[in-house]
């Protein structure tokens, strides 16, 4: 139980910090690739404002003439560099009407010649998007006219820059993540400490009264029997020895529990043993019971299967689910055992019909101490709501896991080995 409280709080903190981190770095990266195309657009405005070309530097329109306009003193909100004009890569190509090209310009840069600058703009042409990216270009198409002027303007510094800082700021966070999973692997043992110990306190006072009551329970009972010998049995003293079988009975169960929990997967003593004939042994010994309290039984035991654990613990497991079955199923139904390989695992199961339906969150929390349905488990069965934990603890103590099935007639216990 500590060790999966430790578990559980490493991986909540672990998906916390990287919810957070993965936002912040996603957000970040956002901004950058948005400032790349804001600026981008910066550019392509002057350039479509100016057909393509750059103003001389005594042109007012050398200011962006973005929203907002000029300010009062005749400067743009936001200004290109004096040196956009010698950095900028462009080429511009211009359709006449029928969507012929009648002008390319590729002075502007290298990597492009006319061939390729006409087969991109005639694609943009056709397609009749008015901005976007082809590549690495951000591309910016304008009507005027009798002839429509295509922009294509070089980003590719801008985004590599914004990819660098990608990868970068990735890698970061990974080497970020990993510092802090070690941390907190190393601190959880911290954190945890108080429930462990006040865990430890409460598995040894069980341990401890469970057997400290063992004692006076074993002498009421003889007791009773010494009682009955000189006046008789009467209905008192048969209610006192029904009431200490019963004492004993949650005794025995609340050490075995204890037991069954954290750090016990060492005391197991495991062996290879013929898993279906113990189970069938075991579900055969209830036989007798189910017919006393007019319930069937059916088996469909796959036969020859061989497992390694405790035969033990597995008969105590078997037999909690049979007696939970015939507990609370109601006359005349039939309890079904069954025992199958699925792939590596091997499932035993027990279901039976159920006079009220069991609930999804009743089916969730059935396997916690002491849990009872409002109506379909209650003392009257003569539970003590602490068998399926001790199921529960069985299975996992052999590295499986248990969980219930069912629907408003029926309820499945499955136990994964």
């Amino acid at each position: 139980m500590i060790s999966k409280l430790r578990r559980k709080f490493i991986v909540i903190s672990m998906v916390s910090v990287t919810a957070v981190l993965v936002m912040l770095i996603a957000l970040i990266n956002i901004f950058n690739y948005k400032e790349v195309i804001r600026n981008a657009d910066e550019v392509l405005n002057i350039l479509t404002a100016n057909e393509g070309e750059f103003p001389p530097d005594t042109d007012p329109k050398t200011m962006w003439d973005g929203p907002g306009g000029p300010g009062p003193d005749g400067r743009g909100k936001d200004q290109m560099s004096p040196e956009m004009r010698f950095e900028a890569r462009f080429f511009t190509i211009v359709f006449d009407k029928s969507g012929n090209a009648v002008a390319v310009d590729t002075g502007r840069i290298a990597a492009v010649d006319s061939t390729e600058a006409i087969s991109l703009g005639e694609n943009i042409y056709n397609s009749g998007k008015t901005t976007g990216f082809v590549g690495d270009y951000r591309y910016r198409r304008t009507d005027k006219d009798d002839v429509t002027l295509v922009i294509f303007y070089d980003c590719g510094r801008s985004l590599d820059n914004a990819r660098s800082f990608l990868g970068i700021s990735t890698v970061i966070s990974v080497i970020g993540l990993l510092i802090v999973f070690a941390l907190i692997a190393v601190f959880s043992k911290a954190a945890v400490k108080p429930v462990a110990e006040a865990y430890e306190k409460q598995k040894r006072f069980i341990t401890d009264a469970g057997h400290e009551l063992k004692t006076p329970l074993a002498v009421i009972n003889a007791d009773c029997d010494v009682v009955g010998m000189d006046i008789g049995n009467t209905e008192w003293i048969d209610d006192i020895r029904k009431q200490t079988e019963k004492l004993t009975e949650l005794t025995n169960r609340l050490i075995y529990l204890a037991k069954t929990e954290e750090g016990t997967k060492s005391k197991l003593v495991k062996i290879d043993f013929p898993i279906s004939d113990v189970v069938a042994e075991e579900v055969e010994s209830f036989r007798g019971l189910a017919k006393s309290n007019r319930r069937n039984i059916e088996t469909a035991i796959t036969p020859d299967l061989a497992y390694n654990g405790d035969q033990r613990a597995i008969r105590e497991l078997v037999s909690i689910l049979m007696d939970n079955a015939i507990k609370y199923s109601p006359e005349g139904s039939t309890v079904k055992a069954g025992l199958q390989k699925s792939g590596s695992k091997i499932l035993l199961s027990v279901s039976n019909d159920t006079t009220v339906p069991v609930s999804k969150h009743d089916r969730e929390h059935i396997f916690d101490r002491f849990y009872r349905t409002d109506k379909s488990r209650n003392s009257e069965t003569g539970g003590h709501g602490i068998g399926l934990s001790i199921a529960k603890g069985i299975t996992e103590s052999h590295g499986g896991k248990i969980y219930a099935e069912g629907n408003d007639k029926e309820i499945k216990i499955t136990a994964e080995l």
